[in-house]
């Protein structure tokens, strides 16, 4: 992810929790190209949007720089044969350069999701069985979970997905969402509660 990383701007908005502006993910428009080389594109929906940055995550953030740097990277822009532009990266590779998210999955998500017991294991010298839900992609679908289940609305939450239209992140997460009947009840009970005038 590049957020245009500056130290300080990082540690202005990592200390405090704020909100940063989600400029671009790298290579998420190319990834599923295997032939193609990695390129620097926006993310989902080739839109530039702003995201809340909890505390936790700023802490977690905050600790990351800690320890490791942005780096410098110049690739693509957009398509293979695009300009070449130079962005800072939050999070690299062993080799200092961009993670794939192939070599992600596959060495540090699914191992974890087998130990935790969600996954089989890899049988010896294979990868890991392919399968959409299993990726880090499934992250997405955890953010929108809990943020359903706190009680944001579909638009509010559509605008952080960067879905153009809420009515397809209703559609789409329809079942992430609380059923409370008690709730319910409580609702229509405190509508039609009597006044005093009434009373």
């Amino acid at each position: 992810m590049d957020i245009q990383a500056q130290p300080d701007y990082c540690g202005d908005v990592f200390h405090q929790g704020g909100t940063i502006e989600y400029i671009r993910a790298h290579g998420h428009e190319y990834d599923f190209i295997h032939a193609s080389p990695p390129c620097v594109a926006l993310p989902k929906g080739g839109k530039v949007r702003d995201v809340p940055v909890p505390k936790v995550v700023a802490a977690a953030l905050r600790d990351h720089f800690k320890e490791f740097e942005p780096i410098a990277v110049t690739l693509p822009w957009r398509t293979p044969d695009g300009p070449l532009v130079t962005k800072q990266l939050i999070f690299s590779g062993i080799e200092g350069n961009h993670v794939r998210v192939s070599v992600f999955n596959d060495h540090r998500w699914k191992p974890a999701l087998a130990a935790a017991g969600t996954i089989p294991e890899a049988e010896a010298d294979a990868r890991h069985a392919w399968a959409r839900e299993h990726g880090v992609h499934a992250l997405r679908h955890f953010y929108a979970f809990v943020l359903l289940h706190a009680g944001d609305s579909i638009r509010a939450l559509s605008s952080q997905l960067g879905h153009s239209d809420p009515g397809f992140t209703l559609q789409t997460y329809t079942h992430l969402m609380p059923s409370n009947k008690g709730h319910t009840r409580s609702a229509i009970d405190g509508a039609f509660r009597p006044t005093q005038d009434d009373q």
